[in-house]
Parts: C-alpha cells; structure tokens; sequence
C-alpha cells in the first residue's frame, strides 16, 4: 500500500513536470479566510468545509482547494499570461461516505491566458491527460457554459433567470423550478392561499424577516404567478440540450439542432467548435472523447464553461482522478471589477498511485 511519503514524493514529481512546461510553483496558506468562500458559494460550503475561528482573523477554512486562493493570488499581483502549478493537501468534509478520504494531496495547473482560450482549454486537457497515460480512465467533458447561454436567453423574466441561474449545479432544485416557471406542476396549496391572502399588519411576525420585507416577498411571488409561461417551445430546447450525451463531433451537431429552437447558445457552440479543433491539434481523439451538455453540473460550482473529469473504468466507488475546467466569471468576482479568461486541473496522485497498485 503506497504511503504518505510515497505521495508526497508523487506530488512532488507532478509538480516538477508541470514547472518544467513552464509554470511557476506558487504556495497557499492551508487556512483561507471563509468570508470570500462563503461569499461565492454561500452557506452550502459549510456541509463540506471544515471551518475554525481565529480571535484576530475571524472564520477561517481548512483548504478546501487551491484554485480560488491562486486566483486570488493572480489578480493582486500576477503578470499576464500566466501559467502555475501547487502541490499540497486540501480538506472536505464527508457526511455520506466514510470510505472518502477527508484529507488528500491535490497537484494542479492553472493557465491565465487571454489571447486564445479554446487553446488554453486544450493545453490543460491534454496535459493532464499526459500526466495520466497508463491507467485505464475514463474521460468525461462538458461545457457548463451552454446552458448558461440559454437560460440567460429565455424569453422570460430577469428574476426567474437568475433563479435559475443560482441553481444551475443544483439540478433537481433546478428541474423543480423549470417545470414552475413552466406551469407543468400545480402551485403548492399553501402559496396559493398566501398569494390570495392580504398581509395582516397586526399578525405577529415570527422569524427575521420584517413585515416589508415579507410584503415584498409576497409582491414578487404574485408577479411571479402573473408571469406567462416558459413556453413548450423553449422548455423542448432546454430538455434536449440537457439530454445531449454523444462524443464531441456528434454533440455539436446535436447542439447545433437545439440551437435553431436556442438560437442564443450559438456564441457557446462556436467556442464549443473551437476547442474541439484545438483539442485535435493536441493530439487528442476527440472523435471518441465523451461531452455530456449536463456534466459537471453537481459539483463544479465555479466553473462556467468548458469542464472535464477522468474516472477509473471498473471502479464507481474512487471519487474522480483529475477534474478541471474554465472559470472565467471567478477571475472576474475575485478580481473587483477586473477579469481574464482562466482555466485549470487538478489531479489526485494518491488515486493514481492507488490505481497503479491494482495495475489499474
């Protein structure tokens, strides 16, 4: 059984291969203030984070990754473009899995870049796919950004879009609400007569919420409810796009199709075809590389566009080998007000060295 330092030594090796492709080794503090985490993915972290408090600094997180403390690096102080690659150990919390390690080594590569990013993209692909040739995986790649384009495009309210939107890697709370938004489903018995009901100034408020602000909150859902339908038309498009699971050249036809129904997914589908030639320059076979239009959309809650992920053939217990992806909106939420194109991986090389011990 590989050991401790067995890992560290792999880490190590990673690392050295990535420096040697021209990232710089950059180091993070294990302890990450919580108030940025829990400002960019709100109270959930907390179910996943281990969270400690300092008299002086406040809450304080055990890493739970690298990747936002390195863009927080990069838009203090970093040069553009910009390549780095970490090593170190991250901490999840897990309240389902006893088998699931708590504490693992990560190894990254992170590329800011913004002069061609659907090459960017296939940099990082097809090099962490390198770092992992010998183990029998499966690749998997997505592109979060699609359907992002066509929420943000529907002929329906802003309020509703952004409803939506905050639930896009939540997808049953979003399925719930598409079929609301809709009218496929009732409205439950109780809004209904909450919607139907005055607000009586003189019933005692319970909770925290003032009376105007559940006055407005009652307004809001009375407009809601006075709002047309997402129609049949745009809800099949959004259905068969989230249904899209075929290797890349026939996905982008596929997507192509729903664009006629979502025409404001085509910039998405542009840069989709991009990549794919990208990724083909890279050596990669992308006629046989798996995209799934849903992929990624329960647990890679920054990214918003392209995202990849390699799992071990024959093993659904093992959590996946390396993830990664493009996430663009955070440079542009860490970087107060400034932005540029960002993409990265990460591996597990315990995983690896676990998988190699199988002769996996």
């Amino acid at each position: 059984m590989a050991t401790r330092s067995d890992g560290l030594a792999r880490a190590a090796a990673l690392r050295g291969m990535f420096e040697a492709r021209g990232a710089q080794v950059v180091e993070t503090p294990v302890l990450q203030p919580a108030d940025t985490l829990l400002d960019l993915y709100g109270e959930d972290i907390r179910a996943r984070a281990y969270i400690t408090s300092d008299a002086l600094r406040g809450e304080q997180m055990l890493r739970p990754d690298f990747t936002v403390p390195v863009v927080q690096m990069h838009m203090e102080q970093g040069a553009e473009p910009a390549r780095y690659t970490y090593a170190g150990e991250v901490f999840r919390r897990q309240e389902h899995d006893p088998d699931r390690a708590n504490e693992f080594l990560q190894v990254g590569y992170e590329v800011f870049d913004r002069s061609n990013p659907a090459d960017a993209d296939a940099e990082v692909f097809a090099l962490i796919a390198e770092t992992l040739d010998g183990l029998s995986l499966r690749a998997a790649t997505g592109d979060i950004g699609i359907l992002m384009a066509a929420v943000r495009g529907l002929d329906t309210t802003d309020r509703r879009k952004a409803a939506l939107m905050r639930h896009i890697w939540r997808p049953r709370r979003f399925r719930a609400l598409l079929d609301r938004f809709a009218r496929r489903v009732p409205v439950p018995a109780a809004r209904a007569a909450l919607l139907a009901a005055p607000v009586a100034s003189s019933a005692p408020v319970i909770g925290r919420r003032s009376p105007a602000e559940i006055e407005e909150r009652i307004e809001a859902l009375r407009a809601d409810a006075a709002t047309p339908p997402i129609s049949d038309h745009e809800m099949g498009g959004l259905e068969t796009l989230m249904a899209v699971r075929e290797t890349m050249p026939f996905a982008l036809e596929q997507l192509r199709d729903v664009a006629v129904d979502l025409p404001q997914i085509t910039p998405a589908l542009d840069r989709l075809e991009a990549r794919i030639a990208a990724l083909a320059a890279h050596g990669v076979d992308v006629e046989t590389l798996e995209f799934e239009a849903s992929y990624g959309r329960t647990s890679m809650e920054y990214y918003d566009g392209f995202v990849f992920g390699f799992y071990a053939e024959g093993r659904p217990d093992l959590p996946p080998v390396a993830t990664g992806g493009r996430y663009d909106a955070l440079t542009r939420q860490l970087g107060n007000g400034a932005e540029i194109p960002a993409v990265g991986g990460v591996l597990r090389p315990g995983l690896m060295l676990e998988l190699e011990e199988a002769g996996a």
